[in-house]
């Protein structure tokens, strides 16, 4: 079976791009959520890479190399997990395959290495911005600063769980319990996310 990886950062990203070179007979996996967030801690990535360890995938696409991730360990680790499995890596705007007759392709490494990097770089300049963006903030005191017992901001943690954010701003939502469930978030991470969304 073939499978697409899509990833988008918030809930109201369309994922139409991602789409257009979409095989006929792909599943389809979608996380909305921070490319930040390790690959195998992704709720719909888990249920890949679960499918690809019990053989159920053979070939798995991408739109760009940074659906798999924003920092380059990850994505190269992420690859050496599907290369131990003999899955077959697209990556549809480089038209490049990471298996060749069989064998690992070694212009494939080098250009993702390359591009991993430079995806890093752009992270780490964005939250470079960020950081003097929020000084600025402080100085003009419309900064909130980091909620109280926590190590992070409330747009930091929400932005880790934009799924129980979707779950909880239905018309008829959810019960706390199955939104952790359908998740696979604990109860109490749900309670929090309700609690700082209101608090946003």
């Amino acid at each position: 079976m073939k499978a697409r990886y899509i990833r988008v950062s918030t809930l109201n990203q369309k994922i139409e791009r991602q789409l257009e070179k979409q095989y006929p007979d792909e599943k389809i996996y979608i996380d909305k959520l921070s490319g930040s967030i390790p690959f195998s801690e992704r709720v719909h990535a888990k249920e890949l890479l679960k499918a690809v360890e019990e053989n159920k995938i053979h070939y798995m696409s991408v739109s760009s190399i940074d659906r798999l991730g924003r920092n380059t360990l990850d994505v190269l680790q992420t690859i050496e997990k599907l290369h131990k499995n003999n899955i077959c890596l697209k990556v549809d705007n480089l038209g490049l395959e990471s298996w060749v007759n069989g064998k690992e392709n070694p212009t494939f490494k080098l250009i993702i290495s390359v591009l991993a990097n430079i995806s890093e770089m752009e992270r780490n300049s964005l939250l470079e911005r960020q950081k003097e963006g929020i000084a600025i903030a402080k100085a003009k005191g419309t900064y909130k600063g980091r909620l109280k017992n926590t190590t992070e901001s409330v747009d930091e943690f929400l932005a880790k769980y934009p799924n129980v954010i979707h779950y909880l701003k239905k018309k008829n939502p959810p019960t706390i319990i199955e939104i952790a469930k359908l998740t696979d978030c604990s109860k109490n991470t749900v309670q929090k996310v309700k609690k700082y969304i209101h608090y946003k």
